[in-house]
């Protein structure tokens, strides 16, 4: 299975830099039982059946992209240099691993100071990261944070414009409680809450659970053997109750659909053991690609991947590569907007 095998042509003109308003007025492509529909999400109530389960990504996008300067004793004066950081982890108490540029003029011991009230020590520099301890913690940190932090919006929004007030808005779900992301997931931005209660009144449940998006989510495949693909770690939870409303509803006949590769993903994992969704807690570095048997979900809402990408796999895996590859060109020739502020589609195999 080669990465060329996931190549399709892409216009630059449908990559997608802000989000269409109101959130539920984005395109949905909706294919099942082999055809194609050109819908909108807000379309989404007479799609669904009363029994549907849509399963979301509770997960809240910090604003995680730092702009700072580097304060460093030396006897010519030249210990001063600008430094940007994108937290990408925790690592400990008060500890961040962080994406740091340039790397290079960071050292163990190092301060950087970033706007109001925030500033770390280096702790530790390793295999292209930094690690940053900061002064503050808890809810004294979360408030600095949002103070200081922008939004760490996807390089191929971040090379076309940078990310403004407005992002913190846009690049946030309705129902985002549980924070830690430093991505958010995507296919959810879609939904308001008025689209919620309206899937609501016509029998579709929710059940929410928690995958904290890393900005590994970003990162190309470097191998022409795609199997040999090495996914980055991310940290979820299933909670026992939300495993029970999923293993209710599947044998009640109705439909789990996860909105969201994260949510599927995460949802798989729970899955791997006994082939139901247990109730689950720790790292997944799952990865989807064709062959890949599924056990927790019966669709998928999500958003239209890049080129050669794992998620691009994920829906090939779903759908089936051949499927996969006319959804994209249909997609491609109507022109629906692409990646995180982009259209969606609805995957039922």
């Amino acid at each position: 299975m080669k990465l060329s095998d996931f190549d399709f042509d892409l216009p630059e003109e449908l990559i997608a830099t802000r989000p269409v308003r109101p959130r539920p007025a984005a395109r949905l492509l909706h294919v099942e039982g082999g055809a194609m529909a050109d819908r909108h999400v807000s379309d989404l109530p007479a799609i669904l059946r009363p029994g549907d389960r849509l399963i979301l990504n509770n997960t809240r996008v910090i604003p995680a992209r730092l702009f700072g300067e580097r304060l460093r004793e030396t006897r010519d004066g030249s210990g001063r240099a600008r430094i940007e950081a994108t937290l990408i982890g925790p690592a400990g108490e008060n500890g961040w691993r962080a994406l740091a540029r340039p790397l290079r003029k960071l050292a163990p011991g190092d301060r950087v100071v970033f706007s109001g009230r925030l500033s770390a020590r280096v702790r530790a520099r390793d295999e292209g990261e930094a690690i940053l301890d900061f002064d503050l913690t808890g809810a004294e940190f979360d408030a600095a944070l949002d103070e200081a932090g922008r939004m760490p919006l996807p390089p191929y929004i971040e090379s076309r414009r940078p990310a403004d007030a407005q992002d913190a808005e846009d690049y946030q779900t309705v129902f985002a409680r549980q924070k830690g992301a430093v991505a958010a997931p995507t296919a959810s931005l879609h939904f308001d809450e008025a689209l919620l209660e309206a899937l609501r009144a016509m029998g579709v449940a929710f059940t929410e659970v928690t995958l904290h998006v890393g900005a590994g989510t970003f990162l190309p495949v470097k191998v022409e053997d795609v199997t040999t693909h090495r996914m980055h770690a991310e940290w979820g939870e299933v909670t026992p109750e939300a495993a029970a409303e999923i293993n209710a509803t599947r044998a009640a006949g109705g439909r789990v659909i996860a909105v969201g590769t994260t949510a599927l993903r995460l949802l798989e994992t729970a899955a791997r053991s006994s082939g139901r969704v247990e109730p689950w807690r720790g790292e997944t570095d799952i990865f989807i690609y064709p062959g890949f048997t599924f056990r927790a979900v019966d669709g998928l809402m999500t958003n239209f991947h890049l080129p050669k990408s794992t998620l691009l796999m994920l829906v090939s895996a779903l759908m089936g590569s051949e499927t996969i590859r006319r959804v994209y060109a249909h997609a491609v020739a109507k022109r629906y907007r692409f990646f995180s502020y982009g259209d969606a589609s609805l995957l039922i195999p």
